[in-house]
């Protein structure tokens, strides 16, 4: 996905403080860690524009998970050289800073093919942003992309109350250890690090009191977290997700993304005790055969990813799954390939990503041998996403004539309409009372679902607040 953010001027702001303009490309790991470096910056007297042409300071927080990032990067860098250039020709300064997944992989690189960016920073050290400009006034260009020794969640300041609406997203972990064979994140994001459940804890109590009515805990992988516990000791992520339960005012928690070595019988039960645990659960499996998964290094077969399947519906009967897949790892056959089909037909994904595998430099992939050809991993995902897109569908087609309980998060694209999320993360759009989609901002409210479109449902409003999620 993509999202820039850009935030209003702080009210009473004096006209000399500087501005930052934020631009952010990739996950919603990038979005949480984008906020907080503008917390980061506002410590420092910086504020937020959402226009770059005001802006002294602009900040690209990059992906690398998506194919030619840095493509994309070079890009837009090559804008902004111009608009770099116009302000100092009218006598001003704009500073231009790479931070990101991105910026760790291709720091030196971006520096040379970019000598006019200031300053990179990779996304472990945002915390010494700050420092990393006064330095690069020093110096001309400043680089950070060295792992820390104590994880950046030590040195972050405290998250600012946000008006960001009923959904909220927290980081609770960062970085891997799995190393798989195609996978950028564990030289990107560096090992997996847990934040203390205290911070975690007090971070969301601070998110439900300015109106957050969801929050989905984020990490590249999550149910991997094991944070430091109140009373000492480490908490599982089944433990947190209890006690996040018991905060006033939260409805609804949901997590991602998880890895199926990790899912633990205590997490799987979590899911059966606590009500306010959406009955959604991503869980990627990236293929369905034991000789691809052995390649990609996932630690598992294709039937412990089923049984895990089959415990998690026992649990918690209503539960939907979604993964994520690569077609064309290097090796894959087309029996293996078939092999991901028959997983996807007997386990059945209420939605799923889905991509051709594509080299990611420095990856053991990257340089294996039998690289598919590019038309054959075209024709494997063209019929991949056949099989999910008819499977989504039949999921939301299921759903027609049903109440569900719907949290609403904003306006629709329609006049008069309002748009929320079902427990199974489905969009819903439905006619507001009165036309006035602000009346149900924040609010749960069970509707009948009288329509299901490719990607989302229709429905009308049938209830006043709902007690529960």
């Amino acid at each position: 996905m993509s999202a820039e953010i850009g935030r209003a001027p702080a009210a009473g702001g004096a006209s000399e403080q500087r501005r930052v303009h934020i631009v952010t490309w990739g996950c919603q790991m990038n979005v949480y860690d984008s906020d907080r470096l503008t917390d980061v910056l506002a410590g420092d007297g910086w504020r937020t524009t959402a226009s770059p042409a005001e802006a002294d300071l602009i900040l690209l927080n990059t992906c690398h998970i998506r194919e030619r990032a840095a493509e994309k990067l070079f890009s837009e860098l090559g804008r902004l050289r111009r608009l770099k250039q116009a302000r100092a020709e009218a006598g001003g300064r704009l500073r231009l800073v790479v931070a990101g997944c991105v910026a760790q992989a291709e720091g030196k690189e971006i520096l040379r093919r970019a000598p006019f960016v200031d300053a990179v920073l990779g996304p472990q050290t945002t915390h010494r942003l700050p420092a990393l400009l006064a330095r690069a006034d020093r110096e001309g260009q400043a680089i950070d992309t060295e792992f820390p020794a104590a994880p950046k969640f030590d040195f972050l300041p405290e998250a600012r109350a946000r008006s960001g609406g009923p959904v909220a997203f927290l980081s609770i972990q960062e970085g891997c250890d799995k190393f798989c064979s195609f996978c950028v994140v564990p030289y990107t994001r560096g090992a997996e690090q847990s934040r203390p459940a205290e911070a975690v804890l007090a971070e969301a109590r601070g998110l439900a009191e300015s109106g957050a009515r969801e929050i989905t805990l984020l990490g590249q992988n999550v149910n991997a977290w094991r944070g430091r516990a109140p009373e000492g000791g480490n908490w599982s992520l089944a433990q947190l997700l209890g006690a996040l339960s018991e905060i006033p005012g939260l409805a609804r928690i949901r997590y991602t993304t998880s890895h199926p070595v990790d899912m633990d019988a205590a997490l799987i039960a979590a899911h059966r005790d606590i009500p306010a645990l959406m009955p959604f659960l991503h869980l990627p499996v990236q293929s369905g055969s034991d000789a691809v998964l052995k390649r990609m290094g996932r630690r598992h077969r294709a039937a412990d990813y089923l049984r895990l399947v089959e415990r998690l519906r026992a649990a918690r009967p209503d539960i939907a799954l979604s993964s994520d897949f690569i077609v064309g790892h290097p090796g894959e056959s087309e029996a293996d390939f078939a092999a991901t089909l028959a997983l996807v037909r007997e386990v059945g994904f209420a939605q799923a990503f889905s991509f051709k595998y594509s080299p990611r430099p420095g990856t053991p992939a990257a340089s294996a041998a039998g690289q598919v050809p590019e038309a054959e991993k075209k024709a494997r995902l063209a019929a991949l996403q056949a099989l999910l897109r008819e499977q989504q569908r039949r999921f939301n087609e299921a759903m027609i004539g049903r109440r569900l309980p719907v949290l609403f998060a904003g306006a629709g694209r329609q006049a008069g309409q309002a748009v929320g999320r079902s427990p199974y993360l489905q969009p819903v759009h439905a006619a507001a009372p009165a036309g006035r989609p602000e009346q149900l901002l924040g609010q749960i409210r069970e509707v009948r679902i009288l329509a299901a479109l490719p990607n989302s449902l229709a429905a009308t409003v049938e209830s006043q607040e709902h007690a529960c999620a």
